[in-house]
């Protein structure tokens, strides 16, 4: 459903394959990876939290990760073209705290970097609210990492539609992405638009259509290629089936 080009969001210009490719040293693919991690840096802090680490440290040391992350060489070991943006988190905060890095150490080899901004409060109040104590961590990173990119793939909807005046038009027809409706749904949809009820039906399938235009752009941009799309959309699925 694209609404107009000036309406369209504006995914990051670099993919994940482009950065790897540029490695940290290029300025723009830098801030195309500090992006990526301010957008996916959740599913890191319930990671570290959920390996046994109190709030306060975790917060710290998830702040310390990423600030060894985009200030390190890292990038440079990781190959073009193959792996994702989010196996490659995953890994490297795993080896981050298998290697004890601890704060002191961490603070001087970020010395002067500008830390990321990061929600650190209503991250602790989300992962409080987990519902699964016996996910391992790297579940409930991969099944946060699902929700944390359909979040962001909603938010881009519903900003093509604010920015075309149509807000409250997504208010109103958003819950179609999630269920089936009931047989009359639809009706109640028409009601509201003020339309008929075979064009709340054509409304609906523009969202979906849109709505998966959107996503596969978002996950194009953390894989290695577009032959992994295929590949993520199935792992997304299979994740967020975790319980």
């Amino acid at each position: 459903m694209p609404l107009n080009e000036a309406a369209r969001p504006q995914f990051p210009t670099t993919a994940w394959s482009a950065v790897l490719s540029a490695g940290r040293d290029s300025v723009d693919a830098r801030e195309a990876l500090a992006g990526l991690c301010r957008a996916y840096w959740y599913p890191v802090y319930a990671y570290v939290r959920r390996r046994g680490y109190e709030r306060p440290d975790a917060e710290d040391l998830t702040q310390q990760f990423f600030t060894y992350l985009l200030e390190s060489h890292m990038l440079q070991a990781a190959s073009p073209g193959r792996g994702r943006f989010r196996s490659f988190l995953l890994v490297s905060v795993r080896n981050f705290l298998a290697n004890e890095w601890d704060r002191s150490h961490a603070a001087k080899r970020g010395a002067g970097a500008v830390p990321l901004s990061l929600d650190f409060e209503g991250g602790e109040s989300l992962y409080v609210r987990e519902f699964s104590d016996h996910q391992t961590p790297e579940k409930l990173f991969e099944r946060r990492w699902a929700l944390a990119l359909l979040e962001r793939v909603l938010v881009s909807l519903r900003k093509e539609f604010e920015n075309a005046g149509r807000g409250r038009r997504f208010e109103l027809m958003k819950s179609f992405l999630d269920f089936e409706p009931a047989q009359n749904s639809y009706a109640q949809l028409a009601a509201g638009l003020g339309t008929s009820e075979g064009a709340a039906r054509a409304a609906v399938f523009r969202l979906r259509s849109r709505y998966r235009e959107l996503l596969f752009e978002e996950i194009s941009a953390l894989v290695g290629g577009p032959e992994e799309v295929e590949d993520e959309v199935r792992y997304l699925l299979a994740a967020l089936d975790e319980r």
